[in-house]
């Protein structure tokens, strides 16, 4: 039989597991970072890089002064 204490740490660990998904979801380059203080996860840090084409065949951008 599970104690309340283990039922909170394993509904914790699924609210934790749906805010890391939520915040990989979509990202295609870049990095989830968990932070953990103590055996808790508080803090979620999503970093998204975004990839430019350099290959195209367009002009560069001139600044207009």
């Amino acid at each position: 039989m599970s104690s309340s204490n283990d039922l909170a740490t394993e509904a914790m660990s699924h609210e934790s597991l749906e805010k890391i998904l939520k915040a990989m979801a979509g990202l295609k380059f870049g990095s989830v970072e968990i932070t953990v203080h103590e055996g808790r996860m508080v803090q979620i840090e999503r970093k998204e890089k975004v990839r430019l084409n350099i290959n195209t065949h367009e002009p560069p951008i001139k600044n207009k002064v």
